[in-house]
C-alpha cells in the first residue's frame, strides 16, 4: 500500500456547541472520563511540547497526574532536557490523542513548578522501584552502558533497604496553566469539529474553527 493511500474516515460522533461545556476544564473532564471508561491504553498519556529560548522545539510523551481549574500537572526530573527548556522558557503545549474515539485535545499555556509539598505527596504514591529509578537516573545525560544504570539502581536498593525512599531534590512536578484549549472531533469528509476556548480578561471565550 502506498503511504498516500493510508487514510481513515471519521464517523463516530460530532461536537456541537449546544453539547459542549462552557468551561474547557469541564469539557476536558467529560472527554477524559469517557476515554477512561472506554478502557483506552494510558488515556493520560500526552505529548508535551517545549521550546528553547532561541526557538528550538522538542516533544515527548509524558503522563498527566492531576488536573483542575488551576492547571494540568506532570512530574519529571528537573535535570533533563524538558525541564531545562521549561525553566528557561516557561511556555508549553499538551496534546492528547485518542484515535479509538476519533478525538484530540490541544492545550497551550504557561508553566510553573509545583510546590515541594505537592511533589513529595505524589512521589510517596509511586511504586518503590520507580522511586529508586528517580535516584538512579540522571535524565538526558550520556550513560556508558545499561549495566552502569542497573548497578546504580542496585546500590540504591541496598542503601534504602527497609526504609522509605525520599524524593530526590532534582525531581518534582510542573503545572501547565492553560490559556488555550482546542477540542477536535473527527468528522466525515475531513469536515472535522474544532472548538477553541481562549482565556480572556472576562473569562473563557468559545469559538468554532474551520477544519
Amino acid at each position: 500500500m502506498e503511504l498516500a493511500d493510508l487514510r481513515k474516515e471519521y464517523t463516530q460522533r460530532g461536537l456541537h456547541e449546544t453539547e459542549a461545556a462552557d468551561d474547557p476544564v469541564e469539557q476536558f473532564r467529560r472527554w477524559f472520563e469517557q476515554a477512561v471508561s472506554a478502557q483506552l491504553p494510558e488515556p493520560n498519556a500526552m505529548t508535551l511540547a517545549t521550546c528553547t529560548p532561541d526557538g528550538r522545539p522538542s516533544a515527548r510523551i509524558v503522563l498527566l497526574k492531576g488536573y483542575n481549574g488551576n492547571g494540568f500537572t506532570f512530574f519529571t526530573s528537573y535535570e533533563g532536557r524538558k525541564a531545562k527548556e521549561l525553566d528557561s522558557n516557561p511556555r508549553a503545549a499538551l496534546v492528547f490523542y485518542w484515535p479509538e474515539l476519533e478525538r484530540q485535545i490541544r492545550i497551550e499555556g504557561t508553566i510553573e513548578r509545583t510546590s515541594s509539598e505537592e511533589s513529595d505527596a505524589y512521589f510517596a504514591t509511586r511504586p518503590r522501584n520507580s522511586q529508586l529509578g528517580a535516584w538512579a537516573s540522571s535524565q538526558s545525560s550520556v550513560v556508558a552502558s545499561r549495566e552502569v544504570l542497573e548497578r546504580r539502581w542496585a546500590e540504591l536498593q541496598a542503601r534504602y533497604a527497609n526504609q522509605p525512599v525520599p524524593r530526590p531534590p532534582h525531581w518534582g512536578g510542573y503545572r501547565l496553566i492553560p490559556t488555550v484549549f482546542e477540542f477536535w472531533q473527527g468528522r466525515p469528509s475531513r469536515l472535522h469539529d474544532r472548538l477553541r476556548y481562549r482565556r480572556s480578561p472576562t473569562g473563557w471565550v468559545r469559538e468554532r474553527l474551520s477544519p
